[in-house]
């Protein structure tokens, strides 16, 4: 799901709703507890061991890199104090504006509602809270003894004034503090309110819109003002949860339905989810065309369970260009941080879980993030911002995907699989090496879990990406020292063995957390997030040959051949599925592949004996390689455990001399689509030294033959040519032919697309024309006419050779894996061809069975 993680994680937010920060000087003044809870007085006190106390702890001494402690955090906190507005910048970071209300508290402590525009990319709006503007004109005219009428008039005045400032793009109120959001449909005159206030009205108190006649007036007053001057600024009111002076009966936006019914052109936005009363609130916002609801203040006031629990109850109802967010930040920068970390972590648990499970799609749940986060607002308050996503994950103050240390969204997306899949008991992580060995470390789920609630990793040999299959280590890699084995948590799915599952992991330096520079997955992930941060995004479906051939034990080693039923056994013939023991072994793999969640699209016999094909559903690039190494081990299992246990599954270029090789066809496709000639432009440029990575062992080349439908020994395209190494298919839909199973995928992966991007960006021309023949039956004019000038090398080394020099290269396979790759990649493929060569043909190509 790398779209929505990435929408989660670079959508910018619009703040709708927040207060403004406190002045440096004045800090110590408030209690730091006050960020994760809305408890005042004793009660405070109790509030560290709540759960949204514990995690706002765990997560800001992430942070701050200080223990886990309240008293560390403080004084980490008290540090980042001394450069006040650096740090509150940190805090801000990824909020693209903040609609202000500054009616809170004493304006002689915090800081104006613009200087925020120092910490946001866009500049700051106020909300006008009227409570505030008629309690301060009542405070000063009750003390002069002015009329009513006066007092009326001014409020009046002031509020048009608001409505007409460019720099007000809201009202709020807050009579859910003062007589509660049950507001009488009949509202009597203010004159009985006023004489009670001027009975009991002592100059020296700080007057409170208490009055149960006065409070809805005003209120009333602004929804008319409103409706009156055609205002569409939305009127805000406060739900639900807040500091204890409120009547929380009265805190429900059922109560407010009556009034939003009297004022239909006004628009209303029903803060803090009117949680406990969420559900009441997302049933007024869904059926009231003029109700809107903001998720906010529950950040980070609850725990992640109950965050997560207010987003499923909102989404329940509401339509996401009906929601909005805020992070009632207030007083403390650390607010705003917290908030913005936990909505992120909230969304990718739920709207993961709701992809995973079918409930919508990647695409719809992309709309949902962009709509909370940043379109609703945008449009309702008339602020014409551009969505212009942050330019990396690290402006979120969330760990991006594949990150150094597990999020705690990974951890609860690994304990939600846990919990859907019971009989899991073990955790594969694995990575896929520079000889195509897939390697795997084993964990009891108990000590999975452990670790990465302790954010820790596996640690794992710095030598661990220049081993040979037989464990040799190649020149230029030491046995000592440690690198982090990093889990992506996406990638987590179901094995071949119920009680296994899979996730794929990359590299990661032990101390510094930076990526390891040669780490096959990360390379293709580069290329990946390069594409999108350009515009260009790829969709990747691959095909899986394989053959079941026999073994048997001679001389101490195993050998593999053909189970001699090959009678009628050719391409897509409906014959080669008569045999019970094949076609069960075949029914058995796809089962098992559709419980692991992979989408098998068919499968059909191919030419060589007892040889079949899966074709695997398109995926984005990074889920498509980690899907084909879950497909292939599935394979290989259930085939080694099926009926006797004498089958083997093999990738093997050529097991049968006489017989049509064994390949991984690739298909690809790029949107926008219609630039896809120069995408094809500069893959085939650069597919003669790829072919080292593609092709990547000396058996490969035997498959590498003419007329065999194996994607010639000529580079070449052309549409629905099976006998060109790339076949157009339709538009930019393509199938990479000209590589098989003994490539490591992500290379392959990374070594297309990184060369094809090279050529979108840079517009490269496709001087190649399309060939619409055999390119080994034209003459030698006829492939010159047409551009085809250059065959595959003859072998492994001739190949190595050529990707070596691509190191003197500025652009291509170079950009494309970067030179750490492709060092790491001769080195080690040079070494394994020595040991190869050593052993005799017959050994040499059971050895290779064995292994693929």
């Amino acid at each position: 799901m790398e779209a929505l993680h990435k929408a989660i994680y670079t959508t910018p937010i619009i703040d709708n709703h927040a207060h403004n920060i406190l002045q440096p000087s004045k800090i110590r003044k408030y209690d730091l507890l006050n960020v994760a809870t809305e408890a005042e007085g004793d009660a405070l006190q109790d509030s560290t061991s709540c759960l949204a106390h514990i995690r706002a702890v765990k997560q800001l001494s992430e942070i701050l890199k200080c223990e886990p402690r309240w008293e560390e955090v403080k004084k980490a906190l008290s540090a980042k104090h001394s450069d006040y507005e650096e740090w509150a910048k940190e805090c801000f970071d990824g909020l693209e504006t903040i609609l202000i209300d500054d009616g809170f508290g004493d304006p002689s402590e915090w800081h104006p509602y613009d200087w925020h525009s120092r910490l946001t990319r866009s500049k700051c709006k106020r909300i006008v809270r009227i409570e505030s503007v008629a309690e301060d004109i009542i405070q000063n005219h009750l003390e002069r003894k002015s009329t009513l009428d006066h007092v009326i008039d001014l409020f009046s005045k002031a509020v048009v004034e608001a409505i007409e400032d460019p720099e007000v793009v809201g009202f709020k109120s807050i009579i859910c503090y003062r007589t509660g959001l049950a507001i009488p449909e009949h509202i009597p005159g203010p004159e009985a309110g006023l004489k009670r206030i001027v009975g009991g009205f002592d100059p020296e108190d700080e007057y409170n819109l208490q009055d149960e006649d006065l409070a809805p007036y005003f209120v009333n007053l602004v929804a008319k003002l409103l409706t009156d001057k055609k205002c569409k600024k939305p009127f805000q009111f406060h739900t639900g949860l807040g500091d204890n002076d409120l009547s929380l009966t009265l805190s429900s936006a059922a109560h407010l339905q009556p009034f939003i019914k009297k004022w239909p052109e006004v628009v209303f936005v029903l803060l803090h989810a009117s949680y406990p009363f969420t559900t009441d609130a997302g049933y007024i916002a869904s059926v009231h065309k003029n109700a809107y609801l903001d998720i906010g203040e529950v950040f980070p006031y609850l725990s992640q369970d109950g965050q997560e629990r207010v987003v499923r109850e909102c989404l329940d109802l509401v339509p996401s260009e009906k929601l909005l967010w805020s992070t009632d930040g207030h007083w403390f920068p650390e607010t705003y941080l917290l908030a913005v970390k936990q909505i992120r972590e909230a969304l990718e648990v739920v709207l993961g879980e709701y992809v995973q499970r079918g409930a919508v799609t990647e695409e719809q749940a992309v709309r949902i993030v962009e709509d909370l986060l940043f379109n609703t607002s945008n449009r309702l308050y008339d602020l014409d911002l551009e969505l212009k996503p942050l330019k990396s994950q690290e402006n979120c103050n969330t760990p991006k995907a594949a990150d150094a240390k597990a999020s705690s969204s990974d951890v609860a997306r690994l304990e939600r699989f846990l919990k859907q899949n019971q009989s899991v008991k073990f955790l594969r992580f694995q990575w896929v090496d520079y000889t195509a060995t897939v390697r795997a470390r084993v964990l009891p789920i108990s000590q999975a879990l452990k670790l990465y609630k302790q954010r820790k990793n596996l640690g794992i040999s710095k030598a661990a990406l220049g081993l040979l299959q037989t464990d040799f280590i190649c020149s230029n890699f030491s046995p000592v020292g440690e690198d982090n084995l990093v889990p992506d948590f996406t990638s987590l799915r179901l094995s071949s063995r119920e009680t296994y599952a899979f996730l794929q992991c990359e590299f990661r330096e032990t101390e510094s957390g930076k990526e390891v520079a040669n780490c096959p997955r990360s390379a293709l992930r580069h290329q990946v997030e390069k594409g999108k941060q350009n515009g260009f995004t790829f969709k990747v479906g691959f095909e899986i040959e394989v053959v079941f051939m026999r073994r048997s034990l001679k001389d101490s080693h195993f050998i593999y051949h053909g189970d001699g039923l090959t009678e009628g056994h050719n391409w897509t013939s409906a014959s080669s599925l008569r045999d019970d023991k094949i076609l069960s072994l075949v029914e058995a793999i796809a089962t098992k592949l559709e419980v692991a969640g992979i989408e098998v699209l068919q499968f059909h016999a191919e030419s060589s004996p007892c040889q079949f094909e899966f074709a695997l559903g398109a995926l984005p690039p990074l889920e498509a390689a980690d899907t084909l190494i879950a497909a292939r081990d599935i394979i290989s299992t259930v085939t080694a455990n099926h009926l006797d246990g004498s089958y083997h599954a093999t990738l093997y270029p050529k097991p049968f001399k006489t017989a049509c090789g064994t390949g991984a066809h690739i298909h690809m496709s790029v949107e926008p689509g219609d630039k896809w000639e120069h995408f094809i432009a500069a893959v085939l440029r650069n597919l003669r030294a790829m072919s080292a990575i593609l092709y990547s062992n000396e058996a490969s080349y035997a498959r590498v033959v003419d007329s065999l439908w194996a994607g010639s020994t000529w580079i070449a395209w052309g549409p629905q040519n099976r006998e060109a190494p790339l076949r157009q298919i339709e538009g930019s839909h393509f199938e990479v032919k000209c590589t098989d199973g003994l490539a490591n995928p992500y290379l392959v992966l990374a070594a297309l697309i990184g060369t094809g991007l090279g050529g979108l960006l840079e517009k490269a021309p496709l001087e190649m024309k399309a060939c619409q023949d055999n390119p080994a039956e034209l003459t030698s004019r006829e492939r010159k006419h047409l551009g085809i000038t250059e065959q595959f090398p003859k072998g492994i080394r001739d190949a190595l050779s050529l990707l070596e020099e691509e190191l003197e290269n500025v652009s291509g396979l170079k950009n494309a894996l970067g030179q750490d790759v492709i060092r790491t990649y001769v080195t080690v493929k040079a070494t394994e061809m020595e040991m190869l060569e050593e052993m005799d043909d017959e050994r040499r190509k059971n050895w290779l069975i064995e292994r693929y």
